[in-house]
């Protein structure tokens, strides 16, 4: 490939370039006469980089023109990338004609096609949109994505392809220019007008851009649309970047460097091509070739298999086969560098750039040499490195951290690390660090094209209009854009965003078009318009200083799409969005380092023997380890050590079976976590004063003590939320609830995990009860979505009003927010619920935004005693919920709610029964205590709970003369159709005296 790359070399320097001459523009031999735009701002600029294009792009551009002459419509198809679309507007720059640009997303409905319905006082009435105004203005319609589109979506565009014509909702009818010049020569135009009839221009054509399906992911081809296109297939243009380099470059630097630049190229080839893909390799991201060698060029001591990890991050998305097969084309073509010499780089220091406006200087030690370079720089004041008391740099991080600056110097990021591994907290310190101020938004699975860039909303007067989206604003203020959870947004959806990342352009619902900086200037200038003029047309620029970092959880190799482990998210279309960092897993010695900087009040010997069994557990290859380890992430860690340093005298062991739930793993998961204990050498003994210990609850003098742990009581304003309910005190409630007080204190948000009937929302009603704090409560549901969680929309007067939901209420008073059955509603909804309690930031669906301290306007400030409680049953069957822990586990502190123990719960239905006789009493405890520790082996599936056993004895007390055997049909008898269940019932109620279903052949039972 090599010497074929230096073959071909001269042949690709060829050029032929189009000519003008006057009015017309020549490609070869074809010439296309130039007309005069009449919204000339609506022409593509500066997307002809030079005079001299690239042989492949030029032939491109001659067969679009031959078709253009023709008057047919073109479909550009090609690998993922920015290429076809470019090649495009070249296209349209060059003949001067004015776009129509839509990217369809799987939200892409025929309105945003045809026409759409606005209000504007108090009437309805049609807008046209892109296909038809770029019909009857003679525009040229660019569709981006046809592969994303939902099926049955575009045919509405079908007769408008083949003869020009279109039926309106509003009772127009668009017409081929020859039908109706050909009417014209019969009737007037008022004639025309009166029967709805309207020209479509000669100018008008299509030009699709699409993906080959089924090599890539998305919808194939209606056939009747893909016969009324021409095809012509864009290929990568593998000596572009050698081009663009050398021409730019000093004659030193391509002897240096050019042989880097072919075997990058090289390996680019191969990557694409097709033995790869039957290998089950995603394409190279060729186009961002680019910006890595631009990189290159100015820190040339960087190795270049750290540049293809950015590029190409084969280890996480690829399995052992595929990483092999990589790293086997790396060594073929010598950029295995990596092995030998890793450089390591930290940042020396960040200073406003002098004669340059947006920028900073950051200069960095990379392999013994100090390099400086500039980057992008928000408008807030610079930090130094280091200088945030809240975040304790690594070494790891530093690395990270300089590397992330070198990627931003030209191209936007994203960081690719585990849960709770510090992805936030890096991205808040490198904002800091260069003067942005953040924009987050939390990304989930239904998300649709909307949310991400512009919602509808209605005025006070009732007219509809178009809201920005926060990540619109923050491209317009040039703010750095957090996307968190890429992994989690479904990629149908994300495609609107890839012209924004690749070209720094966006065509929004409203019409309105954010430009790049440097096209928006040449516009300016080539038009003599001013801002303002330029704004009335709904032409704003996107800020130079905008960047995009996004935050994703690794891949998951292999993974289907709709897989509870998560998913291979990371395709060959994103792989050519961003540069790719990775947040390695920390040494011990670093972590030590960040838990003593962030609590240092902790016993070290403690922090030891967590750390011990915390990397004993990643670094096993067993499945069932490595997945307890994901419960203990180093936000978990820190939690716990938090809790340590306030509570010394508590066990390690305690907190680690709480952190990984582990009366709930199955019994593979819980003996392999003991056996994990054991070998660490962390004792796991229950409490010796747990039984002797006084665990009354108490309120004297405005103070609440629950055990051991005392709180003052809150001065309540509404009362009446206050809950109030029915509890009997025992020890094992006690004991959750002085648990939950002291996490409570720390300021934590507490999960109480457990099965059905186990007195959670007791536990916690009584909880709020004892501490005087109202309540909000919220249940969820199978079809809850992020914006019930937020806001209840309500028609007042004509007029969208947007009802504060019990959440907002509860962020706005500094009430506790009780969300219940919280399994019950899909994780990618329930995962927003991250950003709040992690960063005390929330966006809502009307455009506030929820926010941690006093800022800037339109937002709600949390009020600082807001806390959560969210109650949820155990993952995994016969519960019918999704893993809620799994997916958020650890951004609570978790509790796992039992039943209570034999002493406690005869205790306790004791003072539900007075009345009935301890015996009677007895043999229920006793049974049902064997119903339950027969649920936990597995040999019956259903979980027995005191509340079935408090209801039986409720019935007792009430009608004393009724049987215990009749009674306790009330909960057995939802059994009494299984055959097998019915036995082993049977078999344990007689075992304990409780005659139920005799037969003639219990007679023994009969005898008693």
């Amino acid at each position: 490939l090599l010497a074929l790359g230096r073959r071909m070399l001269p042949l690709l320097m060829y050029r032929l370039p189009p000519l003008f001459a006057g009015d017309t523009v020549k490609i070869g031999e074809i010439s296309y006469k130039l007309k005069t735009p009449r919204n000339p701002e609506l022409v593509p600029v500066n997307t002809v980089f030079s005079d001299s294009l690239p042989q492949t792009v030029v032939q491109h551009l001659r067969w679009i023109m031959q078709k253009d002459l023709l008057g047919q419509d073109v479909f550009l198809i090609g690998p993922p990338g920015p290429l076809r679309r470019s090649i495009a507007m070249q296209y349209l720059e060059l003949t001067k004609r004015e776009v129509e640009y839509v990217a369809l997303s799987r939200d892409t409905t025929e309105t945003d096609l045809k026409q759409r319905r606005e209000i504007r006082s108090g009437t309805a009435f049609y807008i046209d949109q892109c296909a038809v105004r770029a019909a009857t203005q003679g525009r040229v319609l660019v569709l981006e994505g046809l592969e994303k589109a939902e099926r049955n979506v575009l045919p509405v565009l079908n007769n408008l392809l083949e003869n020009r014509e279109m039926q309106l909702e509003d009772g127009r009818f668009l017409m081929s220019y020859q039908r109706y010049d050909k009417l014209l020569q019969e009737h007037t135009k008022e004639e025309l007008d009166s029967w709805k009839i309207v020209r479509v221009s000669e100018d008008f054509r299509v030009i699709a851009l699409g993906l080959p399906v089924p090599k890539y992911k998305g919808n194939p081809l209606d056939p009747p649309l893909r016969s009324r296109f021409q095809a012509r297939d864009v290929y990568y243009l593998p000596f572009k970047p050698l081009q663009s380099l050398s021409s730019s470059s000093c004659a030193l630097f391509c002897c240096i460097l050019c042989v880097r630049v072919s075997q990058l190229l090289s390996l680019a080839t191969t990557l694409c091509s097709q033995e790869s893909s039957n290998l089950g390799l995603p394409d190279f991201p060729v186009d961002n070739l680019l910006p890595a060698l631009h990189v290159l060029n100015t820190l040339p001591m960087l190795s270049s298999q750290q540049l293809v990890q950015r590029l190409y991050p084969y280890n996480s998305i690829l399995g052992k086969d595929g990483r092999t097969a990589v790293e086997g084309v790396l060594s073929r073509f010598e950029l295995l560098d990596g092995r030998r010499k890793l450089a390591p780089s930290a940042i020396l220091s960040v200073s406003r750039t002098k004669d340059l406006e947006g920028h900073a200087d950051v200069a960095l030690l990379v392999a013994d040499k100090d390099v400086t370079f500039q980057v992008p720089a928000g408008i807030k004041e610079l930090h130094p490195p280091n200088s945030s008391p809240t975040f304790i740099s690594t070494p790891s991080h530093s690395q990270l951290m300089a590397e992330m600056m070198q990627s931003h110097m030209v191209k936007d990021i994203c960081l690719i690390g585990a849960k709770g591994c510090g992805k936030s907290v890096i991205a808040r310190e490198f904002a800091e660090m260069l003067g942005y101020s953040i924009e987050p938004v939390m990304l989930y699975q239904d998300m649709t094209a909307r949310d991400l860039l512009q919602q509808r909303c209605t005025l006070p007067n009732g007219d509809t209009a178009w809201r920005p989206s926060p990540l619109v604003t923050a491209a317009i203020e040039g703010k750095l854009l957090v996307l968190d959870g890429i992994h989690r947004v479904n990629l149908g959806t994300l495609a609107v965003l890839s012209r924004l990342l690749h070209d720094r352009e966006l065509d929004l619902y409203d019409g309105t078009r954010l430009l790049r900086w440097d096209r928006y200037q040449t516009l300016k200038e080539q038009l003599q318009f001013t801002d303002q003029q330029l704004q009335e047309r709904s032409i704003f620029p996107i800020h130079p200083s905008f960047r995009v970092l996004a935050l994703a959880e690794p891949p998951v190799v292999g993974a289907s799409t709709n897989s509870s482990r998560g998913q291979q998210w990371l395709g060959p279309e994103l792989l050519t969005m961003f540069l790719y960092h990775t947040v390695s897993p920390m040494a011990r010695a670093e972590e030590m380092k960040l838990i003593q900087g962030l609590t240092p009040n902790v016993p070290k010997e403690a922090a030891e023997q967590l750390l011990h069994l915390t990397h004993s557990l990643r670094k096993t290859n067993d499945a069932t380890a490595q997945s307890l380890a994901s419960s203990l992430s180093t936000r978990q860690l820190l939690r716990i050590c938090r809790r340590l340093s306030q509570y010394p005298e508590e066990s390690i062991a305690h907190a680690v079976n709480k952190a990984c739930l582990s009366r709930f793993l199955p019994s593979l998961a819980r003996a392999s976590l003991d056996k994990s204990l054991a070998n660490c050498s962390i004792p796991d003994t229950p409490d010796p004063a747990e039984h002797t210990r006084d665990f009354s609850c108490s309120v004297k003098d405005g103070v609440l003590t629950i055990g051991s742990v005392s709180a003052p009581v809150y001065d309540a304003n509404e009362k009446m939320k206050v809950p109030d309910v029915l509890f009997y005190d025992n020890l094992q409630h006690m004991m959750v609830m002085e648990d939950m007080l002291k996490d409570f204190l720390l300021g934590e948000h507490l999960l109480l995990v457990g099965n059905q009937g186990v007195g959670k929302n007791k536990i916690v009603d009584r909880f709020l009860h004892l501490l005087n704090r109202p309540r909000e409560y919220l249940q969820l549901h199978r079809d809850t979505t992020v914006q019930t969680l937020t806001l209840q929309p309500s028609v007042r007067d004509g007029i969208i009003m947007y009802e504060d939901s019990p959440l907002v209420k509860a962020v706005k008073l500094g009430h506790i927010l009780v969300i219940d059955e919280a399994d019950k509603a899909p994780t990618n909804v329930t995962c927003i619920l991250k950003a709040l309690v992690e960063s005390g930031e929330m966006i809502l669906a009307d455009g506030r935004r929820i926010i941690s301290a006093e800022g800037r306007p339109n937002t709600i400030v949390m009020h600082p005693d807001f806390r959560m409680l969210v109650l949820a049953n155990r993952p995994g069957f016969p519960f019918l919920g999704n893993d809620f822990f799994g997916a958020l586990g650890d951004i609570f502190s978790c509790h796992a709610v039992d039943n209570p123990k034999p002493q406690a719960e005869l205790a306790m239905l004791k003072q539900y029964g007075p009345n009935v006789p301890d015996a009677t009493l007895q043999k229920l405890v006793a049974a049902f205590g064997e119903l339950r520790s027969m649920a936990d082996q597995g040999t019956i599936t259903y979980p027995y709970s005191t509340r079935e056993v408090v209801n039986i004895v409720k019935h007792l007390q009430k009608f004393p003369d009724e049987g215990l055997a009749n009674v306790v049909r009330n909960v057995f008898d939802f059994d009494s159709y299984n055959k097998d269940m019915r036995e082993v019932l049977i078999e344990a109620l007689h075992k304990h005296g409780i005659p139920i279903g005799a037969k003639p052949s219990s007679v023994k039972l009969a005898k008693e």
